[in-house]
């Protein structure tokens, strides 16, 4: 996928907002793990959603307790979360965050995407069954590589890789093309809010007809340092 056709397109909103077709998704996966800028959009616009949901319930919460109080005559009913009272705080928290991020934070992490950098790394095998489980120890927020080993078969077109975290959510899907004579392939998984524990990689083949088949698992511990 061409970098000018997802700014042009805004495919990293569409995408977060789950507006993209799976084919459209599956391409634009593929194009934001081999793309530091795009990955850094994504994880900027996935944390502003973060606080937002924060905020925002915090502001719920406060709605709840002040209605508990009756007001004789009140006409707002239902209409009363768009009393600015209420909205005015939370959009203020949100605009200081949005501020921030956008003074402060965008400019440093695409001053650090600029300079060479030395990431955690393990290296995982799908289908390596008694194999000790690597460990991947990173700084809060900082992104890591994985190299993943999936055993050659000529008979697949490519393979997906299904990421789920200790909760046993899946994180992300990654559509990774199937090279002949390649069996193994580097992902930079990109920074985010990550949780410690472990986290295990399914991976399917898919052949040119569209038929799948589970060729097995992978997983990995993942240490964070204060």
């Amino acid at each position: 996928m061409d970098h000018d056709k997802v700014v042009r397109d805004k495919m990293t909103e569409k995408y977060l907002l789950e507006e993209l077709d799976p084919e459209s998704r599956d391409e634009f996966e593929e194009h934001f793990f081999d793309c530091p800028e795009c990955a850094l959009d994504v994880r900027a616009a996935s944390d502003f959603v973060t606080h937002s949901k924060i905020v925002l319930k915090a502001s719920s919460e406060t709605v709840a307790v002040r209605a508990t109080t009756p007001v004789s005559g009140s006409r707002w009913g239902w209409f009363g979360w768009f009393r600015p009272a209420f909205a005015a705080p939370a959009l203020a928290i949100l605009l200081a965050i949005v501020s921030y991020q956008n003074l402060v934070t965008y400019p440093e992490l695409r001053s650090a995407l600029k300079q060479p950098q030395v990431l955690p790394w393990a290296s995982v095998n799908v289908g390596t069954w008694g194999a000790a489980r690597p460990t991947v120890t990173i700084a809060p927020h900082q992104g890591f590589l994985l190299f993943i080993r999936i055993p050659p078969d000529g008979t697949y077109t490519h393979y997906k890789a299904d990421l789920y975290n200790p909760d046993g959510q899946l994180e992300w899907t990654l559509t990774i093309p199937a090279t002949r004579g390649q069996d193994q392939w580097p992902l930079q998984v990109p920074g985010g809010n990550w949780k410690i524990g472990t986290y295990r990689i399914l991976v399917r083949g898919f052949t040119a007809a569209g038929e799948s088949k589970d060729l097995g698992s992978t997983s990995f511990e993942l240490q964070i340092q204060n």
